[in-house]
């Protein structure tokens, strides 16, 4: 019998997290399904509740003519969204004046290779996925994919996780859909 030695084809080591790896993997996976459900029954104000007091929810922009290294400018955005600017999206969606939701959207989001790490912070975690998210409105035969990663921070507090910031990478440089009035 043939022994290999895998020692110098191991991982490295990792600091041991107070949460293992397998809860914070769990935890995001949940909070992440819990989200897109919420966002896809058109519940806000239900996902509202899922939002740290100190979010900041941004797309930056993305530019094809840069490196692959450099094409996300960071310091440009699409959307660059704190707590109060989410609140007051979405009670413009509670009124007649939100066109670019009528008729509504119905979505479905597909969240999948979700990579979830203990910060150097207290009760954070960094959390990575891929998202591909279907709209179709009203009865337009015409409906949107729209692909893109987030990077994700969740604070874990007493009641639960909470969305402390996330970064929306879209994948498509030029947008083929008419608007962005979702939260993605």
């Amino acid at each position: 019998m043939t022994t290999i030695d895998t020692t110098e084809h191991a991982p490295p080591a990792v600091h041991q997290s107070p949460l293992a790896d397998t809860e914070l993997q769990n935890i995001a996976t949940q909070f992440l399904a819990l989200e897109s459900k919420l966002l896809d029954e058109a519940r806000e104000e239900d996902w509202y509740q899922l939002l740290d007091p100190e979010l900041l929810y941004v797309i930056p922009i993305r530019q094809a003519t840069e490196q692959r290294s450099d094409e996300v400018n960071r310091a440009a955005f699409r959307v660059r969204d704190t707590l109060a600017h989410v609140r007051l999206r979405i009670d413009r969606l509670s009124t007649a004046k939100a066109y670019s939701e009528i008729p509504p959207s119905r979505t479905m989001r597909l969240v999948g290779s979700v990579l979830a790490r203990q910060t150097d912070r207290d009760n954070v975690i960094a959390v990575s996925s891929a998202v591909l998210l279907y709209r179709q409105r009203g009865i337009d035969p015409h409906f949107d994919l729209i692909p893109y990663r987030r990077n994700d921070e969740l604070r874990i507090t007493a009641d639960g996780p909470r969305l402390l910031s996330r970064e929306i990478l879209l994948t498509e440089v030029a947008i083929a859909t008419p608007n962005l009035g979702l939260f993605l």
